[in-house]
C-alpha cells in the first residue's frame, strides 16, 4: 500500500484544488492533462523500478536495430553503386572491342601474309642473284641503246655493281641496284648542260651539250656557228639551222639558270611516244 500513496496523494489534491476553486466548467486543457498524465507514468515508473528498466533496454535494442538497419542500407547503397559502375565499364568495353575489331581483323591479314612470306623466304634468297643479274644486264642494255650523253659515267657505273657484288651484302647490293635505276629514270626528268667533248683524235674538239630528258640531245660549237641534234632512228648527228642553233642557245641559258625559262622550238631526237615508253 505504501508503493501507491503518491498517485493517490496526487489525486486527492487535485480534487481539493477543484473544489476550493469551485470550478464548475468543464476542464479544457489539453497540455496540462499531458502534464498530469506524465506525473503520472513518472510516479508509476518510481514506484516499479524494474519496468522503468525494461523500457530503457527496450529503447537501446530499437535504437542498435535501427543502426543495424541503416548500417544494412549503406552497404545495400554501395554495392548497387558498385553494380552500376561494373555495368558501365562493360558497356565501354563492349564498344571498344566493336571499334577495335576490324583493325584485329586487317592485323591477322597482314600475319597470314607475313607467315606466307617466310614461308617462301628460302625461295626467294636463291633466286635474288639472278633477279639482281638480269636487272643489272637491263641497265646496261638500256645504256647503250639510249642517247649517248655522259656515257663513260653511266656504263662506270652499272660496272660498279658487277665489281663490287662479291664484297657487298645483299641489301647493300639492292641499294645500289636501285639508286642506279632511280639515277637513269631522273635523267628522263631534267634539263641539262655541260661542256664536253666530241670525237676522237685529230677530229675531237670542245662543245656546250644540251640535253632535255631524253626527247632532244643536242650541241653547240663555243662560237655557235655550228650545231647538231642527235637522232635516235639514225644513230648519228644531224645538222642544225641558225633558228635552231638560236634556240639551242637559249635552253642553255636556261639550263644554267641564265634565262627564264620559255618554250623551245626544236627538233626532237625521237618521238614522244617512244620516250614515254622508255622512261615508264
Amino acid at each position: 500500500m505504501a508503493s501507491s500513496w503518491p498517485v493517490h496523494r496526487a489525486d486527492c489534491l487535485f480534487n481539493e484544488f477543484l473544489a476550493g476553486s469551485q470550478i464548475v466548467r468543464p476542464f479544457r486543457h489539453p497540455c496540462l492533462w499531458g502534464a498530469i498524465l506524465w506525473l503520472g507514468l513518472a510516479a508509476s515508473a518510481s514506484a516499479d523500478p524494474e519496468l522503468y528498466q525494461e523500457s530503457r533496454e527496450a529503447q537501446r535494442s530499437q535504437a542498435e536495430l535501427q543502426a543495424s538497419i541503416d548500417a544494412a542500407d549503406d552497404e545495400a547503397r554501395a554495392m548497387l553503386e558498385e553494380l552500376r559502375e561494373l555495368e558501365r565499364a562493360e558497356r565501354r568495353l563492349t564498344r571498344e572491342n566493336a571499334e577495335l575489331a576490324p583493325r584485329n581483323e586487317r592485323l591477322a591479314e597482314t600475319l597470314d601474309r607475313r607467315e606466307a612470306a617466310l614461308d617462301t623466304l628460302a625461295e626467294t634468297r636463291e633466286a635474288l642473284p639472278v633477279l639482281q643479274e638480269r636487272l643489272i644486264e637491263r641497265l646496261e642494255q638500256w645504256v647503250d641503246g639510249d642517247m649517248p650523253f655522259l656515257r663513260e659515267e653511266r656504263l662506270a657505273r652499272v660496272a660498279s655493281l658487277r665489281s663490287q657484288g662479291d664484297e657487298l651484302s645483299s641489301a647493300e647490293r639492292w641499294e645500289r641496284i636501285v639508286s642506279a635505276w632511280r639515277a637513269e629514270l631522273d635523267y628522263g626528268r631534267e634539263v641539262d648542260a655541260w661542256r664536253g667533248y666530241l670525237g676522237e683524235g685529230d677530229s675531237r674538239r670542245e662543245v656546250d651539250y644540251l640535253r632535255l630528258g631524253r626527247v632532244g640531245f643536242y650541241y653547240l660549237t663555243p662560237d655557235g656557228r655550228a650545231g647538231r641534234v642527235w637522232r635516235a632512228d639514225s644513230g648519228s648527228w644531224a645538222p642544225l639551222d641558225e633558228a635552231e642553233r638560236r634556240e639551242v642557245r637559249n635552253g642553255l641559258r636556261i639550263a644554267r639558270d641564265r634565262r627564264s625559262p620559255e618554250l623551245l622550238t626544236l627538233p626532237i631526237t625521237q618521238p614522244v611516244e617512244q620516250s614515254r615508253e622508255d622512261d615508264a
